[in-house]
Protein backbone atom coordinates (compact mmCIF):
# COMPACT_ATOMS: atom_id res chain seq x y z
CA UNK A 1 0.00 0.00 0.00
CA UNK A 2 2.72 2.45 0.95
CA UNK A 3 5.75 1.70 -1.18
CA UNK A 4 6.85 5.19 -2.18
CA UNK A 5 8.01 7.41 0.68
CA UNK A 6 10.19 10.50 0.81
CA UNK A 7 11.78 12.43 3.60
CA UNK A 8 13.99 15.47 3.84
CA UNK A 9 15.63 17.62 6.45
CA UNK A 10 18.20 16.64 9.00
CA UNK A 11 21.18 17.73 11.02
CA UNK A 12 24.68 16.61 11.95
CA UNK A 13 24.99 13.84 14.54
CA UNK A 14 28.39 14.74 16.05
CA UNK A 15 28.01 17.17 18.95
CA UNK A 16 31.17 18.02 20.87
CA UNK A 17 30.95 18.73 24.58
CA UNK A 18 34.63 19.56 25.05
CA UNK A 19 36.45 22.86 24.74
CA UNK A 20 37.59 22.09 21.20
CA UNK A 21 35.55 22.42 18.02
CA UNK A 22 33.41 19.36 17.33
CA UNK A 23 34.44 17.39 14.26
CA UNK A 24 31.82 18.39 11.74
CA UNK A 25 29.74 16.15 9.59
CA UNK A 26 27.11 17.17 7.08
CA UNK A 27 24.02 19.04 8.16
CA UNK A 28 21.97 16.28 6.51
CA UNK A 29 22.24 13.21 8.72
CA UNK A 30 23.83 10.23 6.97
CA UNK A 31 21.17 7.51 6.94
CA UNK A 32 18.11 9.73 7.38
CA UNK A 33 16.71 8.64 3.99
CA UNK A 34 17.41 4.90 3.99
CA UNK A 35 14.28 2.77 3.91
CA UNK A 36 12.54 5.36 1.73
CA UNK A 37 12.06 4.99 -2.02
CA UNK A 38 13.28 8.52 -2.54
CA UNK A 39 13.69 8.07 -6.29
CA UNK A 40 10.00 7.27 -6.87
CA UNK A 41 7.28 9.93 -7.06
CA UNK A 42 4.75 9.99 -4.24
CA UNK A 43 1.06 9.78 -5.04
CA UNK A 44 -0.61 13.17 -4.82
CA UNK A 45 -1.35 14.15 -1.22
CA UNK A 46 0.12 15.41 2.05
CA UNK A 47 2.37 13.23 4.24
CA UNK A 48 3.90 13.57 7.71
CA UNK A 49 7.19 11.72 8.25
CA UNK A 50 9.08 11.72 11.53
CA UNK A 51 12.53 10.12 11.81
CA UNK A 52 14.36 9.88 15.14
CA UNK A 53 17.90 8.60 15.63
CA UNK A 54 20.04 7.97 18.71
CA UNK A 55 23.80 7.58 18.36
CA UNK A 56 26.48 6.28 20.71
CA UNK A 57 30.19 6.26 19.96
CA UNK A 58 32.82 3.97 21.47
CA UNK A 59 34.54 6.88 23.18
CA UNK A 60 33.79 6.56 26.90
CA UNK A 61 33.55 10.31 27.50
CA UNK A 62 31.72 11.21 24.30
CA UNK A 63 28.23 12.62 24.49
CA UNK A 64 25.37 10.48 23.22
CA UNK A 65 23.52 12.37 20.51
CA UNK A 66 20.02 12.23 19.08
CA UNK A 67 18.25 13.97 16.22
CA UNK A 68 14.54 14.35 15.58
CA UNK A 69 13.54 15.13 11.98
CA UNK A 70 9.86 15.97 11.43
CA UNK A 71 9.00 16.46 7.76
CA UNK A 72 5.86 17.65 6.04
CA UNK A 73 5.64 16.66 2.36
CA UNK A 74 3.12 17.99 -0.13
CA UNK A 75 3.07 15.90 -3.28
CA UNK A 76 1.44 18.41 -5.57
CA UNK A 77 -0.70 17.76 -8.67
CA UNK A 78 1.97 19.54 -10.76
CA UNK A 79 3.84 17.23 -13.18
CA UNK A 80 5.92 19.40 -15.55
CA UNK A 81 7.63 17.30 -18.23
CA UNK A 82 6.19 14.20 -16.53
CA UNK A 83 7.91 14.74 -13.16
CA UNK A 84 5.85 15.33 -10.02
CA UNK A 85 6.69 18.39 -7.89
CA UNK A 86 6.89 17.68 -4.14
CA UNK A 87 7.43 20.45 -1.59
CA UNK A 88 9.17 19.85 1.76
CA UNK A 89 9.57 21.61 5.09
CA UNK A 90 11.45 20.21 8.10
CA UNK A 91 12.59 21.79 11.43
CA UNK A 92 15.17 19.32 12.86
CA UNK A 93 16.36 19.30 16.47
CA UNK A 94 19.64 17.93 17.89
CA UNK A 95 20.02 16.60 21.44
CA UNK A 96 23.22 15.79 23.35
CA UNK A 97 23.43 13.71 26.54
CA UNK A 98 26.75 13.56 28.34
CA UNK A 99 28.25 10.41 29.82
CA UNK A 100 30.44 12.27 32.28
CA UNK A 101 31.77 10.18 35.20
CA UNK A 102 30.92 10.93 38.83
CA UNK A 103 32.29 14.25 39.99
CA UNK A 104 32.09 15.87 36.56
CA UNK A 105 29.20 18.22 35.90
CA UNK A 106 26.59 16.93 33.47
CA UNK A 107 25.01 19.05 30.79
CA UNK A 108 22.25 17.95 28.42
CA UNK A 109 21.41 20.32 25.58
CA UNK A 110 19.10 20.69 22.58
CA UNK A 111 19.68 22.81 19.50
CA UNK A 112 17.20 23.79 16.81
CA UNK A 113 18.66 23.51 13.33
CA UNK A 114 17.64 26.01 10.68
CA UNK A 115 14.37 24.94 9.06
CA UNK A 116 14.87 23.06 5.81
CA UNK A 117 12.73 24.15 2.87
CA UNK A 118 13.06 22.49 -0.49
CA UNK A 119 11.49 20.62 -3.35
CA UNK A 120 11.75 17.34 -5.24
CA UNK A 121 11.15 16.70 -8.93
CA UNK A 122 10.36 12.97 -9.22
CA UNK A 123 9.88 10.95 -12.41
CA UNK A 124 8.23 7.58 -12.99
CA UNK A 125 10.36 6.02 -15.73
CA UNK A 126 8.14 2.97 -16.13
CA UNK A 127 8.94 -0.63 -15.25
CA UNK A 128 8.86 0.29 -11.51
CA UNK A 129 11.92 2.54 -11.91
CA UNK A 130 11.98 6.13 -10.71
CA UNK A 131 14.46 8.97 -10.40
CA UNK A 132 14.31 12.25 -8.49
CA UNK A 133 16.18 15.53 -8.07
CA UNK A 134 16.17 17.50 -4.81
CA UNK A 135 17.15 21.06 -3.99
CA UNK A 136 16.77 23.15 -0.86
CA UNK A 137 18.40 25.04 1.99
CA UNK A 138 18.71 24.82 5.78
CA UNK A 139 18.07 28.37 7.01
CA UNK A 140 20.72 28.34 9.73
CA UNK A 141 21.44 32.06 9.37
CA UNK A 142 17.75 32.88 9.81
CA UNK A 143 16.38 30.58 12.49
CA UNK A 144 19.05 28.09 13.56
CA UNK A 145 19.73 27.83 17.31
CA UNK A 146 23.30 28.95 16.73
CA UNK A 147 24.63 28.52 20.27
CA UNK A 148 28.06 27.83 21.68
CA UNK A 149 29.43 26.41 24.91
CA UNK A 150 31.39 28.89 27.03
CA UNK A 151 33.81 27.59 29.64
CA UNK A 152 33.10 28.49 33.30
CA UNK A 153 35.93 31.03 33.27
CA UNK A 154 34.66 32.57 30.05
CA UNK A 155 38.13 32.24 28.57
CA UNK A 156 37.06 30.07 25.61
CA UNK A 157 33.91 29.42 23.58
CA UNK A 158 33.15 26.38 21.46
CA UNK A 159 30.53 26.15 18.70
CA UNK A 160 28.60 22.95 19.38
CA UNK A 161 27.64 22.61 15.71
CA UNK A 162 29.97 24.70 13.56
CA UNK A 163 27.79 23.85 10.54
CA UNK A 164 25.19 26.29 11.88
CA UNK A 165 27.53 29.22 11.23
CA UNK A 166 26.36 29.05 7.60
CA UNK A 167 23.22 28.24 5.67
CA UNK A 168 23.47 24.76 4.19
CA UNK A 169 22.59 24.35 0.52
CA UNK A 170 21.40 20.83 -0.19
CA UNK A 171 21.23 19.01 -3.53
CA UNK A 172 20.37 15.38 -4.18
CA UNK A 173 19.76 12.76 -6.84
CA UNK A 174 18.17 9.36 -6.21
CA UNK A 175 17.07 6.28 -8.12
CA UNK A 176 14.62 3.59 -6.97
CA UNK A 177 13.23 0.25 -8.11
CA UNK A 178 9.94 -0.64 -6.38
CA UNK A 179 8.66 -3.69 -8.23
CA UNK A 180 7.55 -7.02 -6.69
CA UNK A 181 7.66 -5.65 -3.14
CA UNK A 182 11.29 -4.54 -3.43
CA UNK A 183 12.73 -1.18 -2.48
CA UNK A 184 16.16 -0.88 -4.07
CA UNK A 185 17.29 2.73 -3.70
CA UNK A 186 20.54 4.63 -4.04
CA UNK A 187 20.70 8.30 -3.05
CA UNK A 188 23.43 10.94 -3.15
CA UNK A 189 23.12 14.16 -1.13
CA UNK A 190 25.52 17.11 -1.32
CA UNK A 191 25.83 19.76 1.41
CA UNK A 192 27.44 23.05 0.36
CA UNK A 193 28.41 25.82 2.81
CA UNK A 194 29.33 29.49 2.73
CA UNK A 195 32.84 29.03 4.08
CA UNK A 196 34.19 30.55 6.23
CA UNK A 197 31.05 30.67 8.35
CA UNK A 198 30.50 33.11 11.21
CA UNK A 199 28.31 33.25 14.30
CA UNK A 200 26.69 36.49 15.39
CA UNK A 201 27.33 38.55 18.49
CA UNK A 202 30.20 38.74 20.96
CA UNK A 203 30.66 34.97 21.13
CA UNK A 204 30.84 34.80 17.35
CA UNK A 205 33.42 37.56 17.32
CA UNK A 206 35.45 35.65 19.93
CA UNK A 207 35.30 32.39 17.94
CA UNK A 208 36.05 34.05 14.63
CA UNK A 209 35.54 32.57 11.15
CA UNK A 210 34.95 28.82 10.83
CA UNK A 211 36.20 26.85 7.87
CA UNK A 212 33.50 24.38 6.84
CA UNK A 213 33.87 21.32 4.64
CA UNK A 214 31.47 20.60 1.80
CA UNK A 215 30.36 16.99 2.00
CA UNK A 216 28.63 14.16 0.14
CA UNK A 217 26.27 11.64 1.74
CA UNK A 218 25.21 8.30 0.27
CA UNK A 219 22.19 6.28 1.46
CA UNK A 220 21.57 2.72 0.23
CA UNK A 221 18.46 0.57 0.75
CA UNK A 222 17.62 -3.04 -0.20
CA UNK A 223 14.39 -4.22 1.46
CA UNK A 224 11.57 -6.63 0.58
CA UNK A 225 7.93 -6.47 1.66
CA UNK A 226 6.10 -9.64 2.71
CA UNK A 227 2.46 -8.78 3.33
CA UNK A 228 2.53 -5.94 5.85
CA UNK A 229 6.11 -6.68 6.95
CA UNK A 230 9.28 -5.19 5.48
CA UNK A 231 12.82 -6.45 6.07
CA UNK A 232 16.19 -5.80 4.52
CA UNK A 233 19.64 -4.22 4.65
CA UNK A 234 20.73 -0.59 4.72
CA UNK A 235 24.02 1.24 4.36
CA UNK A 236 24.97 4.89 4.60
CA UNK A 237 27.92 7.20 4.99
CA UNK A 238 29.42 10.63 4.47
CA UNK A 239 32.55 12.00 2.83
CA UNK A 240 34.12 15.30 3.97
CA UNK A 241 36.12 17.06 1.26
CA UNK A 242 38.19 19.38 3.47
CA UNK A 243 39.91 17.69 6.43
CA UNK A 244 42.82 20.09 6.72
CA UNK A 245 43.86 21.20 10.24
CA UNK A 246 41.84 24.43 10.02
CA UNK A 247 38.64 22.71 8.88
CA UNK A 248 35.75 21.93 11.25
CA UNK A 249 36.10 18.37 9.91
CA UNK A 250 39.85 18.27 10.59
CA UNK A 251 41.24 14.76 10.28
CA UNK A 252 37.82 13.15 9.78
CA UNK A 253 37.29 12.01 6.19
CA UNK A 254 33.89 10.51 7.05
CA UNK A 255 32.22 7.22 7.92
CA UNK A 256 30.22 4.33 6.49
CA UNK A 257 27.76 2.15 8.40
CA UNK A 258 25.88 -1.07 7.64
CA UNK A 259 22.77 -2.44 9.30
CA UNK A 260 19.31 -3.96 9.02
CA UNK A 261 15.77 -2.62 8.80
CA UNK A 262 12.35 -3.94 9.77
CA UNK A 263 9.01 -2.28 9.13
CA UNK A 264 5.29 -2.84 9.44
CA UNK A 265 2.44 -1.25 7.50
CA UNK A 266 -0.58 -0.61 9.75
CA UNK A 267 -2.47 0.74 6.70
CA UNK A 268 -3.26 4.08 8.36
CA UNK A 269 0.44 4.61 9.08
CA UNK A 270 3.74 2.81 8.63
CA UNK A 271 6.59 2.22 11.10
CA UNK A 272 10.22 1.45 10.30
CA UNK A 273 13.12 0.73 12.65
CA UNK A 274 16.76 0.13 11.80
CA UNK A 275 20.12 -0.23 13.51
CA UNK A 276 23.53 0.31 11.92
CA UNK A 277 27.16 0.11 13.02
CA UNK A 278 30.19 1.84 11.52
CA UNK A 279 32.45 -0.38 9.44
CA UNK A 280 34.71 2.52 8.43
CA UNK A 281 35.26 5.77 10.31
CA UNK A 282 37.60 8.75 10.21
CA UNK A 283 36.86 9.67 13.83
CA UNK A 284 39.45 8.72 16.44
CA UNK A 285 39.68 8.31 20.19
CA UNK A 286 42.76 10.28 21.34
CA UNK A 287 45.71 8.43 22.81
CA UNK A 288 46.22 8.31 26.57
CA UNK A 289 49.11 7.34 28.78
CA UNK A 290 47.74 3.79 28.82
CA UNK A 291 46.40 3.35 25.28
CA UNK A 292 47.25 4.37 21.73
CA UNK A 293 44.81 6.33 19.59
CA UNK A 294 42.17 4.18 17.94
CA UNK A 295 39.17 4.48 15.62
CA UNK A 296 36.00 5.77 17.24
CA UNK A 297 33.20 3.63 15.81
CA UNK A 298 29.55 4.48 16.48
CA UNK A 299 26.22 2.65 16.60
CA UNK A 300 22.97 4.28 15.45
CA UNK A 301 19.39 3.31 16.26
CA UNK A 302 16.50 4.73 14.24
CA UNK A 303 12.71 4.77 14.27
CA UNK A 304 10.41 6.35 11.68
CA UNK A 305 6.67 6.99 11.41
CA UNK A 306 5.04 7.69 8.03
CA UNK A 307 1.49 9.05 8.14
CA UNK A 308 -0.53 10.04 5.06
CA UNK A 309 -2.59 13.06 6.11
CA UNK A 310 -4.54 13.74 2.94
CA UNK A 311 -5.10 12.31 -0.52
CA UNK A 312 -7.53 13.61 -3.13
CA UNK A 313 -10.67 11.58 -3.62
CA UNK A 314 -10.52 9.24 -6.57
CA UNK A 315 -12.44 10.48 -9.57
CA UNK A 316 -15.78 8.74 -9.95
CA UNK A 317 -16.93 8.01 -13.47
CA UNK A 318 -20.42 9.38 -14.12
CA UNK A 319 -23.18 6.81 -14.45
CA UNK A 320 -24.53 7.01 -18.00
CA UNK A 321 -28.10 8.26 -18.13
CA UNK A 322 -30.60 5.82 -19.57
CA UNK A 323 -31.51 6.45 -23.15
CA UNK A 324 -35.15 7.51 -23.35
CA UNK A 325 -36.93 7.57 -26.65
CA UNK A 326 -40.20 9.34 -27.15
CA UNK A 327 -42.36 8.38 -30.07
Amino acid sequence: MMKNWLAAGAVALSVGMTSTIAQAQTTTVPGEQVGLAVGAPLPEGIYAINTFTYRRTDGRNDADTAVNIPVLVWSTPLVPFGGRIELLVAPPTVFAFTRNPAGVANKDISINVGTFIGGIWAFDLGGNFGVSLLGGVYLNDLNGDRGSIITPTGATATPVLPQLSSNTYRFGVAGSYTGDGWNLTANLTANIYDSPGRFDGRVGAFIGPLRLSDALNFDLTATKTFGNFEIGAVGYGTYNFDISPLSAAAGNRGRFALGGLVGYDFKVFKVQAYVARDVVTGSTIPATAFRAARENYSTDGWIRFIIPLYSPAAAVSPVPAPLVRKY
